[in-house]
């Protein structure tokens, strides 16, 4: 169910299924500065000094829950580096 609150749309099945833990939510504000940013779990993991397995395991969840969408790829050696921002289905302003 999507709520109208103080001027923000929130869909709070997919707000709760996201913020179970606190890395999901510092991953959320990390992406959200400066009006939205796109990193990849290694910048994330880098920028919140923690496990990329871990970082990359919770971007993939939030994926998952539509908060964050790809928006790109790029070959790194043998690997597929992927980048997240903000979903516009996530958090939104209301007009």
């Amino acid at each position: 169910m999507i709520m109208e609150q103080n001027g923000v749309s929130l869909d709070w099945q997919r707000l709760a299924r996201a913020n179970t833990h606190a890395l999901r939510i510092s991953i959320l504000e990390v992406l959200a500065i400066d009006g939205g940013r796109t990193l990849s779990p290694k910048d994330l993991s880098i920028e919140l000094q923690a496990p990329l397995s871990t970082v990359n395991y919770h971007v993939t969840e939030l994926a998952k829950a539509d908060l964050l969408e790809l928006t790109g790829e790029r070959q790194v050696r043998g690997a597929v580096e992927h980048f997240y921002r903000p979903s516009a289905n996530g958090l939104e302003p209301v007009d």
